[in-house]
This record gives C-alpha cells, sequence and structure tokens, in this order.
C-alpha cells in the first residue's frame, strides 16, 4: 500500500501498473470542500469527473458528480438450473439474441412485484447497455474454501450467470437533473438538494439491481432454464457511513461495498471471474474493495492497438474457450481481454494486504454484449 499523502492512500506496488493521470484525479478530488479520506484500488484507472476504481469519505457535504451517471451499476450473479455437465456452448450461443431490445414481458407487473416507481425509462428494464457491460454464462473452475462457498449456494454442477449493469437512462437523468442546477459542486447534507439527490439516487440503485434481476431472467429463459439469485453490490454509489456521532458519506465510483458479507470481482472477457469475502476491518479501504481487473487502455486507442495483429473475428473466441457474442467490431476491440489489467494480479495483491479471502473461481462459457446481425 502506498501513502500518497496523510489522507491519500492507494492500494497497489510496482507489480501493479497505475495510469499517472488517475492518480492526479485522486489528488485532485481531495482538494474538494468537504472530502477527508480518498483511497485507490489496484484497478484504479482514469475517468470523468474523477478516477474509477476509488473511494471518497466526506463530512458534511456530497458530490453527485463522483458516483457518476450510472447510479447503481453493479454485479449480480444468480445460480442457474443449467448444468455444467451439459454444456451446449454453441447452440446456446446461436439462441442468444434480443437482449439489447425492450422486454416483451408484463412490465407493469415487473415493476410493482419489485416494488419500484414507474419512471420515463422502464423501457429499458431487462436490456444490458453499452460500454462494458455484459451478461455472461460461467462456470465454476474451482472452489478454495468449500464451507463458504456452501453458505453462498456455490455448487459445481450448476451453471452461473454474471450480470454487469446499472441504471440505464435513469442514472444519466438523475445527474444530469442536478448538473444541470448545481454544476459539478458539492451539495450540503441538509440542503433540499442534497436531500432531493439522495432520493433520486437510492431509487435508481434500487432501479439497477431490478434490471440485472430481468436479465439474468431474459437470458437463462432463452436456454430454456431459470436462475435465483446469489448475490448482487452496487458499484457506483453514494451512502451514509457513521462513525462514531459522527455523520459521513462514502462516494464510490469502480469500488464494491466490503460491508455486505461477499464481493465478486471479474475479470476481462478472457479471465476467471473471482468471488471473495472481505477480511480485517476494512476502515483502511473505506469498506471498499476492487470491483474488477480494470482498464489498462483508454478506448480510443485500443483498435489502434490491436487490429493488426488481432482480427476482430478472433476476439470472439477466448483463450479459456468462451464465446464472445458481440456483433460491435469497435466494441470488440474496446473491450478486448488486453485492454484490460490482469485481474489474478488484483485479487493476489488484495490477498497479499490482507483485504480479502478468496473463495470460488468462475471461469466463462458465453459472454453477451450485443447482438445486431440476426
Amino acid at each position: 500500500m502506498i501513502e500518497l499523502s496523510e489522507n491519500i492512500k492507494l492500494f497497489a506496488d510496482d507489480s501493479l501498473w497505475i495510469e499517472g493521470e488517475s492518480i492526479r484525479q485522486l489528488k485532485n478530488v481531495t482538494e474538494l470542500k468537504g472530502i477527508k479520506k480518498a483511497i485507490g484500488m489496484p484497478d484504479l484507472h482514469p475517468g470523468k469527473g474523477g478516477p474509477v476504481g476509488a473511494a471518497f469519505l466526506s463530512s458534511g457535504v456530497l458530490y453527485p458528480h463522483l458516483a457518476g451517471n450510472d447510479i447503481g451499476c453493479g454485479m449480480g450473479l444468480s445460480k442457474t438450473t443449467l448444468k455444467a455437465n451439459k454444456i451446449k456452448r454453441d447452440k446456446w450461443a446461436k439462441k442468444l439474441a434480443g437482449l439489447e431490445e425492450p422486454w416483451d414481458g408484463d412490465i407493469e407487473s415487473f415493476i410493482s412485484d419489485h416494488e419500484l416507481e414507474p419512471t420515463p425509462f422502464d423501457n429499458s428494464l431487462g436490456t444490458i447497455g453499452g460500454g462494458n457491460h455484459f451478461a455472461e454464462l460461467q462456470v465454476i473452475d474451482k472452489i478454495i474454501d468449500n464451507k463458504l462457498s456452501e453458505e453462498i449456494g456455490l455448487e459445481k454442477k450448476n451453471l452461473y450467470l454474471l450480470i454487469h449493469s446499472g441504471s440505464r437512462a435513469l442514472g444519466e437523468f438523475v445527474l444530469r437533473r442536478h448538473a444541470d442546477k448545481y454544476r459539478y459542486e458539492g451539495l450540503d447534507e441538509n440542503s433540499e438538494g442534497a436531500k432531493e439527490y439522495i432520493v433520486r439516487h437510492d431509487k435508481a440503485l434500487k432501479w439497477a439491481a431490478s434490471n440485472r434481476a430481468l436479465i439474468a431472467e431474459r437470458f437463462v429463459s432463452i436456454l430454456g432454464g431459470e436462475c435465483i439469485p446469489v448475490l448482487d453490490l452496487a458499484h457506483n454509489s453514494i451512502t451514509r457511513f457513521e462513525a462514531g456521532l459522527k455523520q459521513y458519506w462514502i462516494h464510490r465510483k469502480g469500488v464494491a461495498p466490503s460491508g455486505c458479507g461477499y464481493v465478486i470481482i471479474p475479470g476481462s472477457r478472457g479471465s476467471l471471474t473471482y468471488i471473495v469475502q472481505p477480511a480485517g476491518d476494512q476502515g483502511d479501504n473505506l469498506y471498499s474493495i476492487a470491483h474488477g481487473a480494470g482498464r489498462k487502455w483508454n478506448r480510443s486507442g485500443c483498435k489502434g492497438k490491436l487490429k493488426n495483429k488481432y482480427p476482430a473475428d478472433s476476439l470472439t473466441h477466448t483463450s479459456l474457450g468462451s464465446i464472445v457474442i458481440c456483433d460491435d467490431k469497435e466494441l470488440l476491440y474496446e473491450e478486448a481481454p488486453q485492454a484490460y489489467k490482469d485481474v489474478d494480479a488484483v485479487v493476489d495483491y488484495l490477498q497479499k494486504q490482507g483485504l480479502i479471502k478468496v473463495i470460488a473461481a468462475l471461469h466463462p462459457v458465453i459472454t453477451y454484449k450485443v447482438r445486431k446481425n440476426r
């Protein structure tokens, strides 16, 4: 762990490459009024308005732009009734389609069952979205802790579905509504603006979790199966935090909360996903853990670095034997495994620091990004 200053800690070492711009962004945020502490995880990389892979502690003031426009974006893991000894990878990959299209089910009943308030964006419920979002069918690669795996409900005989998505246009609307009125200034925690934002923020968190649940339901139903939720964690959020008699706010952008029992740390499309248990008191890292491998290259430079060495079609099959469904060639390059850091190195570092205990690892069978050519 590197102490960049009295109130800035970077959980990384020389073996983990961290871009200088992300460190500069981390330091800049601590200059904002009311920011008391900042931490960066091993997957730290530059973002818009602040770094991704970071958490910030504030007192008396909150900053919506630090959580970003995809409020509630996170990871949801479900156990499916599909069996690991009956994988039909190619047949299933051909069947999967339409997850970028509006759901044709009873959206009103879904909203009621999940206790959501109707929004103008409910047509997007059950859709993955662009960028680094995905739905990934996985098989257990190895179980490290049998007892904890049993407690979670992990079984080698079943396939699992990992969903990475968020609040879609709803989160963008919430941030834009705030920014149009307040720009990117902080809000006094007792102000009407802060109270209004938190209400909308919390609704977006709930909407995002429901979105992941519906994506999972749609994906598995196409393959003739069913699923039950195992874990769901948001990694873009602002939450209250009490220490003694004082109240603070933890802003998370690209880090998972570590006070909820277990955490999902996915890699890129060509690497393992880890299920871990936070360890230690977690105070030094603001009760936050890395949410993935983290980008190594920015999106604009990916195609130039890869296209001469890797034809687009070659990126639809990974070294782990999985298939990637992505009919957007630009996105194939932007989300190629080579564009990301090594998730194994991230997890190893967190273990050595005593911040996590690894429970199990899963590897991909089919990753769904977008299907256009159908």
